[in-house]
Protein backbone atom coordinates (compact mmCIF):
# COMPACT_ATOMS: atom_id res chain seq x y z
CA UNK A 1 0.00 0.00 0.00
CA UNK A 2 1.24 3.48 -0.81
CA UNK A 3 2.62 5.59 2.06
CA UNK A 4 0.97 8.79 0.72
CA UNK A 5 -2.72 9.08 1.66
CA UNK A 6 -5.05 9.57 -1.29
CA UNK A 7 -7.64 12.37 -1.43
CA UNK A 8 -11.02 11.14 -0.20
CA UNK A 9 -12.58 11.57 -3.65
CA UNK A 10 -9.92 9.36 -5.25
CA UNK A 11 -10.26 6.76 -2.51
CA UNK A 12 -14.04 6.72 -2.99
CA UNK A 13 -13.56 6.27 -6.74
CA UNK A 14 -11.40 3.19 -6.09
CA UNK A 15 -14.06 1.80 -3.74
CA UNK A 16 -16.80 2.38 -6.31
CA UNK A 17 -14.71 0.71 -9.01
CA UNK A 18 -14.09 -2.29 -6.72
CA UNK A 19 -17.86 -2.63 -6.22
CA UNK A 20 -18.40 -2.46 -9.98
CA UNK A 21 -15.81 -5.16 -10.68
CA UNK A 22 -17.17 -7.37 -7.90
CA UNK A 23 -20.60 -7.31 -9.55
CA UNK A 24 -19.32 -7.75 -13.10
CA UNK A 25 -17.08 -10.71 -12.25
CA UNK A 26 -20.03 -12.44 -10.57
CA UNK A 27 -22.32 -11.79 -13.54
CA UNK A 28 -23.02 -14.65 -15.94
CA UNK A 29 -22.50 -12.35 -18.95
CA UNK A 30 -19.03 -11.17 -17.83
CA UNK A 31 -16.77 -11.28 -20.90
CA UNK A 32 -13.13 -12.25 -21.32
CA UNK A 33 -12.35 -8.64 -22.26
CA UNK A 34 -13.90 -7.43 -19.01
CA UNK A 35 -11.85 -9.92 -17.00
CA UNK A 36 -8.68 -8.70 -18.73
CA UNK A 37 -9.64 -5.10 -17.99
CA UNK A 38 -10.21 -6.06 -14.36
CA UNK A 39 -6.71 -7.60 -14.10
CA UNK A 40 -5.23 -4.41 -15.55
CA UNK A 41 -7.19 -2.30 -13.07
CA UNK A 42 -6.11 -4.57 -10.20
CA UNK A 43 -2.41 -4.11 -11.08
CA UNK A 44 -2.67 -0.35 -11.50
CA UNK A 45 -2.50 0.53 -7.79
CA UNK A 46 -1.91 -1.43 -4.53
CA UNK A 47 -5.16 -0.10 -3.04
CA UNK A 48 -7.19 -1.69 -5.84
CA UNK A 49 -6.50 -5.21 -4.55
CA UNK A 50 -7.15 -4.16 -0.93
CA UNK A 51 -10.54 -2.63 -1.78
CA UNK A 52 -11.54 -5.53 -4.02
CA UNK A 53 -10.80 -8.07 -1.26
CA UNK A 54 -12.92 -6.06 1.17
CA UNK A 55 -15.70 -5.93 -1.40
CA UNK A 56 -15.58 -9.71 -1.85
CA UNK A 57 -16.07 -10.21 1.89
CA UNK A 58 -19.13 -7.95 1.87
CA UNK A 59 -20.46 -9.74 -1.22
CA UNK A 60 -20.05 -13.13 0.49
CA UNK A 61 -21.92 -11.93 3.59
CA UNK A 62 -24.83 -10.69 1.47
CA UNK A 63 -24.67 -13.65 -0.91
CA UNK A 64 -25.30 -16.13 1.91
CA UNK A 65 -28.57 -14.50 2.86
CA UNK A 66 -31.83 -16.34 2.14
CA UNK A 67 -33.92 -14.60 -0.50
CA UNK A 68 -37.70 -14.82 -0.70
CA UNK A 69 -39.21 -15.49 -4.12
CA UNK A 70 -40.08 -12.28 -5.98
CA UNK A 71 -42.14 -12.81 -9.07
CA UNK A 72 -41.18 -10.52 -11.91
CA UNK A 73 -38.59 -8.62 -9.85
CA UNK A 74 -36.21 -6.65 -12.05
CA UNK A 75 -32.52 -6.23 -11.39
CA UNK A 76 -31.76 -2.73 -10.16
CA UNK A 77 -28.66 -0.72 -10.99
CA UNK A 78 -26.32 -0.27 -8.05
CA UNK A 79 -23.83 2.40 -7.08
CA UNK A 80 -22.46 1.92 -3.55
CA UNK A 81 -22.40 4.63 -0.96
CA UNK A 82 -18.94 5.70 0.18
CA UNK A 83 -17.03 5.15 2.34
CA UNK A 84 -17.63 1.36 2.42
CA UNK A 85 -16.05 1.01 5.84
CA UNK A 86 -19.13 2.68 7.36
CA UNK A 87 -21.97 1.91 4.98
CA UNK A 88 -20.71 -1.09 2.98
CA UNK A 89 -23.03 -3.73 4.34
CA UNK A 90 -26.10 -1.57 3.77
CA UNK A 91 -25.10 -0.97 0.15
CA UNK A 92 -24.33 -4.65 -0.43
CA UNK A 93 -27.68 -5.66 0.98
CA UNK A 94 -29.44 -3.17 -1.29
CA UNK A 95 -27.60 -4.61 -4.29
CA UNK A 96 -27.87 -8.32 -3.55
CA UNK A 97 -30.92 -8.72 -1.32
CA UNK A 98 -33.18 -5.75 -1.97
CA UNK A 99 -36.38 -7.89 -1.92
CA UNK A 100 -35.69 -8.70 1.72
CA UNK A 101 -36.52 -5.17 2.81
CA UNK A 102 -40.21 -5.96 2.92
CA UNK A 103 -39.53 -9.07 4.97
CA UNK A 104 -37.79 -7.30 7.83
CA UNK A 105 -34.47 -9.05 7.30
CA UNK A 106 -33.04 -7.89 10.62
CA UNK A 107 -35.99 -9.17 12.64
CA UNK A 108 -35.81 -12.51 10.86
CA UNK A 109 -32.10 -12.80 11.64
CA UNK A 110 -31.12 -12.68 7.96
CA UNK A 111 -29.41 -9.29 7.81
CA UNK A 112 -26.68 -7.90 10.06
CA UNK A 113 -26.96 -4.32 11.24
CA UNK A 114 -23.17 -3.94 11.50
CA UNK A 115 -20.20 -5.09 9.44
CA UNK A 116 -16.55 -4.45 10.30
CA UNK A 117 -13.35 -5.59 8.59
CA UNK A 118 -10.26 -5.18 10.79
CA UNK A 119 -6.61 -5.68 9.86
CA UNK A 120 -3.36 -5.43 11.79
CA UNK A 121 -0.25 -4.62 9.81
CA UNK A 122 3.20 -4.52 11.39
CA UNK A 123 1.92 -3.56 14.85
CA UNK A 124 -0.45 -5.20 17.34
CA UNK A 125 -3.85 -3.55 17.01
CA UNK A 126 -6.57 -3.09 19.65
CA UNK A 127 -10.14 -2.31 18.60
CA UNK A 128 -13.57 -2.15 20.22
CA UNK A 129 -16.34 -3.75 18.15
CA UNK A 130 -19.77 -2.18 17.75
CA UNK A 131 -21.21 -4.57 20.39
CA UNK A 132 -18.68 -3.39 22.98
CA UNK A 133 -16.42 -6.44 22.75
CA UNK A 134 -12.68 -5.80 22.59
CA UNK A 135 -10.30 -7.48 20.17
CA UNK A 136 -6.51 -7.41 20.06
CA UNK A 137 -4.99 -8.51 16.74
CA UNK A 138 -1.49 -9.90 16.34
CA UNK A 139 0.78 -8.78 13.49
CA UNK A 140 -0.52 -9.55 10.01
CA UNK A 141 -3.92 -10.71 11.30
CA UNK A 142 -7.35 -9.84 9.95
CA UNK A 143 -10.96 -10.65 10.75
CA UNK A 144 -14.52 -9.62 9.92
CA UNK A 145 -17.36 -8.95 12.38
CA UNK A 146 -21.08 -9.04 11.60
CA UNK A 147 -23.83 -8.40 14.14
CA UNK A 148 -27.11 -10.29 13.67
CA UNK A 149 -30.24 -10.21 15.82
CA UNK A 150 -29.61 -13.70 17.25
CA UNK A 151 -25.79 -13.83 17.25
CA UNK A 152 -22.54 -11.94 16.83
CA UNK A 153 -20.28 -13.53 14.24
CA UNK A 154 -16.51 -13.18 13.72
CA UNK A 155 -14.50 -14.85 10.97
CA UNK A 156 -10.78 -15.00 11.69
CA UNK A 157 -9.35 -14.95 8.18
CA UNK A 158 -5.69 -14.97 9.15
CA UNK A 159 -3.44 -14.84 12.17
CA UNK A 160 -4.25 -14.49 15.86
CA UNK A 161 -6.64 -12.51 18.04
CA UNK A 162 -7.41 -12.08 21.74
CA UNK A 163 -11.09 -11.51 22.52
CA UNK A 164 -12.69 -9.88 25.55
CA UNK A 165 -16.36 -10.47 24.76
CA UNK A 166 -19.14 -8.25 26.03
CA UNK A 167 -21.50 -10.46 28.06
CA UNK A 168 -24.89 -11.14 26.48
CA UNK A 169 -26.46 -14.56 27.12
CA UNK A 170 -29.20 -14.00 24.51
CA UNK A 171 -26.72 -12.89 21.84
CA UNK A 172 -23.89 -15.46 21.58
CA UNK A 173 -20.51 -14.51 20.13
CA UNK A 174 -19.25 -17.04 17.56
CA UNK A 175 -15.74 -17.09 16.11
CA UNK A 176 -15.14 -19.12 12.94
CA UNK A 177 -11.56 -20.30 12.37
CA UNK A 178 -10.68 -22.78 9.61
CA UNK A 179 -13.55 -25.32 9.57
CA UNK A 180 -14.39 -24.94 13.27
CA UNK A 181 -16.08 -22.48 15.58
CA UNK A 182 -15.81 -21.12 19.11
CA UNK A 183 -19.08 -20.14 20.81
CA UNK A 184 -19.28 -17.87 23.88
CA UNK A 185 -21.62 -15.42 25.59
CA UNK A 186 -19.02 -13.37 27.46
CA UNK A 187 -15.44 -14.33 28.25
CA UNK A 188 -11.75 -13.80 27.44
CA UNK A 189 -9.90 -16.13 25.11
CA UNK A 190 -7.22 -16.28 22.42
CA UNK A 191 -7.49 -17.85 18.96
CA UNK A 192 -4.31 -18.68 17.01
CA UNK A 193 -4.53 -19.88 13.41
CA UNK A 194 -1.82 -20.86 10.94
CA UNK A 195 -2.74 -22.50 7.65
CA UNK A 196 -5.26 -25.20 8.69
CA UNK A 197 -4.23 -25.42 12.36
CA UNK A 198 -6.18 -23.67 15.15
CA UNK A 199 -5.49 -23.33 18.87
CA UNK A 200 -7.87 -21.80 21.42
CA UNK A 201 -6.66 -20.69 24.88
CA UNK A 202 -9.24 -19.77 27.49
CA UNK A 203 -8.34 -17.12 30.05
CA UNK A 204 -11.69 -16.45 31.75
CA UNK A 205 -15.23 -17.81 31.59
CA UNK A 206 -16.03 -20.75 29.32
CA UNK A 207 -16.24 -21.47 25.60
CA UNK A 208 -17.57 -24.26 23.39
CA UNK A 209 -15.16 -25.43 20.68
CA UNK A 210 -16.13 -27.47 17.62
CA UNK A 211 -13.55 -28.61 15.07
CA UNK A 212 -16.10 -28.56 12.25
CA UNK A 213 -18.98 -26.16 11.81
CA UNK A 214 -21.07 -28.89 10.17
CA UNK A 215 -20.93 -31.26 13.15
CA UNK A 216 -24.03 -31.51 15.37
CA UNK A 217 -23.95 -29.99 18.85
CA UNK A 218 -22.01 -27.08 20.25
CA UNK A 219 -18.68 -28.88 20.74
CA UNK A 220 -16.40 -29.38 23.73
CA UNK A 221 -16.52 -27.03 26.71
CA UNK A 222 -13.32 -25.34 27.91
CA UNK A 223 -12.82 -23.95 31.40
CA UNK A 224 -10.14 -21.45 32.51
CA UNK A 225 -6.53 -22.54 31.94
CA UNK A 226 -7.61 -25.01 29.25
CA UNK A 227 -6.61 -25.21 25.61
CA UNK A 228 -8.22 -26.77 22.53
CA UNK A 229 -6.52 -27.42 19.21
CA UNK A 230 -7.75 -28.84 15.92
CA UNK A 231 -6.84 -29.03 12.25
CA UNK A 232 -8.97 -28.84 9.16
CA UNK A 233 -10.84 -32.12 8.77
CA UNK A 234 -10.50 -33.21 12.43
CA UNK A 235 -13.64 -34.80 13.82
CA UNK A 236 -13.06 -33.41 17.30
CA UNK A 237 -10.75 -30.94 19.01
CA UNK A 238 -7.93 -32.02 21.34
CA UNK A 239 -8.20 -30.66 24.89
CA UNK A 240 -5.25 -30.00 27.22
CA UNK A 241 -4.42 -28.07 30.38
CA UNK A 242 -2.31 -24.91 30.39
CA UNK A 243 -0.06 -23.87 33.27
CA UNK A 244 1.07 -20.71 35.01
CA UNK A 245 4.20 -20.51 32.84
CA UNK A 246 2.22 -20.77 29.57
CA UNK A 247 3.65 -18.28 27.06
CA UNK A 248 1.05 -18.47 24.31
CA UNK A 249 -0.13 -14.91 24.98
CA UNK A 250 3.35 -13.36 25.05
CA UNK A 251 2.63 -11.82 21.62
CA UNK A 252 0.47 -9.23 23.39
CA UNK A 253 3.74 -7.92 24.82
CA UNK A 254 5.50 -8.18 21.46
CA UNK A 255 7.29 -11.46 22.23
CA UNK A 256 7.42 -15.01 20.94
CA UNK A 257 8.61 -17.44 23.61
CA UNK A 258 9.92 -20.83 22.47
CA UNK A 259 10.31 -23.07 25.49
CA UNK A 260 12.65 -25.87 24.38
CA UNK A 261 10.44 -26.95 21.47
CA UNK A 262 11.34 -29.23 18.59
CA UNK A 263 11.80 -27.37 15.32
CA UNK A 264 8.76 -29.19 13.92
CA UNK A 265 6.59 -27.76 16.71
CA UNK A 266 8.26 -24.35 16.70
CA UNK A 267 8.05 -23.63 12.96
CA UNK A 268 4.26 -23.00 12.81
CA UNK A 269 4.70 -20.44 15.61
CA UNK A 270 7.64 -18.81 13.82
CA UNK A 271 6.22 -18.96 10.30
CA UNK A 272 3.20 -16.90 11.31
CA UNK A 273 5.55 -13.89 11.22
CA UNK A 274 7.80 -14.71 8.26
CA UNK A 275 7.47 -13.40 4.72
CA UNK A 276 8.84 -16.76 3.48
CA UNK A 277 8.00 -19.79 5.66
CA UNK A 278 10.72 -22.04 7.00
CA UNK A 279 10.65 -25.80 6.49
CA UNK A 280 12.73 -28.69 7.77
CA UNK A 281 14.44 -31.09 5.38
CA UNK A 282 13.70 -34.28 7.31
CA UNK A 283 12.65 -35.86 10.61
CA UNK A 284 16.12 -35.54 12.15
CA UNK A 285 16.18 -31.81 11.50
CA UNK A 286 12.66 -31.42 12.87
CA UNK A 287 13.68 -33.18 16.09
CA UNK A 288 16.31 -30.53 16.93
CA UNK A 289 15.22 -28.31 19.81
CA UNK A 290 15.07 -24.53 20.04
CA UNK A 291 14.37 -22.07 22.84
CA UNK A 292 14.55 -18.37 23.50
CA UNK A 293 12.55 -15.15 23.58
CA UNK A 294 12.18 -13.26 20.30
CA UNK A 295 10.76 -9.90 19.25
CA UNK A 296 7.81 -10.67 16.94
CA UNK A 297 8.74 -7.69 14.72
CA UNK A 298 12.24 -9.06 14.09
CA UNK A 299 11.59 -12.73 13.35
CA UNK A 300 12.51 -12.39 9.67
CA UNK A 301 16.12 -12.04 10.82
CA UNK A 302 15.88 -15.36 12.70
CA UNK A 303 16.57 -17.45 9.59
CA UNK A 304 20.07 -16.05 9.18
CA UNK A 305 20.87 -16.54 12.87
CA UNK A 306 19.68 -20.14 13.26
CA UNK A 307 22.90 -21.73 11.91
CA UNK A 308 24.76 -19.83 14.64
CA UNK A 309 22.76 -21.43 17.46
CA UNK A 310 21.79 -24.82 15.98
CA UNK A 311 23.74 -27.45 14.01
CA UNK A 312 21.89 -26.63 10.78
CA UNK A 313 22.52 -25.07 7.40
CA UNK A 314 20.03 -23.37 5.09
CA UNK A 315 19.08 -24.33 1.53
CA UNK A 316 16.21 -23.18 -0.69
CA UNK A 317 13.35 -25.22 -2.11
CA UNK A 318 11.88 -24.82 -5.61
CA UNK A 319 9.70 -21.95 -4.39
CA UNK A 320 12.72 -20.10 -3.05
CA UNK A 321 11.72 -20.63 0.59
CA UNK A 322 14.38 -21.49 3.20
CA UNK A 323 14.82 -25.11 4.33
CA UNK A 324 16.72 -26.12 7.46
CA UNK A 325 19.04 -29.11 7.17
CA UNK A 326 20.76 -30.83 10.09
CA UNK A 327 24.53 -30.86 9.83
CA UNK A 328 25.79 -34.39 9.08
CA UNK A 329 27.27 -36.06 12.11
CA UNK A 330 30.93 -36.84 11.88
CA UNK A 331 31.96 -40.46 12.28
CA UNK A 332 33.79 -41.03 15.58
CA UNK A 333 37.54 -41.31 15.31
CA UNK A 334 38.90 -44.76 16.06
Amino acid sequence: MTDTPLPQAEYDAITDAAAHWCMRLHAIDCTAQERLAFEQWLDAHPLHAVEYEAMLEIWEVAGDLPRPATEGAAALPFKPASPWRTFGIAAAVCAVALPLAAYSGWNLGWLPNAYEHIEAGDTVRHVTLSDGSEVELNLGSNLTFTNYKDQRRVTLNKGEAFFKVSHDTSHPFIVKAADGRIRVTGTQFNVWMYEDQVRVNLVEGSVLVSSNDDLPGDGLRLGPAMQASYGRGDYTARISQTYDNDNSLAWRSGKLVLDDLTLSNALPLINRYLSKPLAVADHNTGALRIGGIYNIKELNSLVASLPKVLPVYVTRNKDGNPVLNAMPQQAPKI
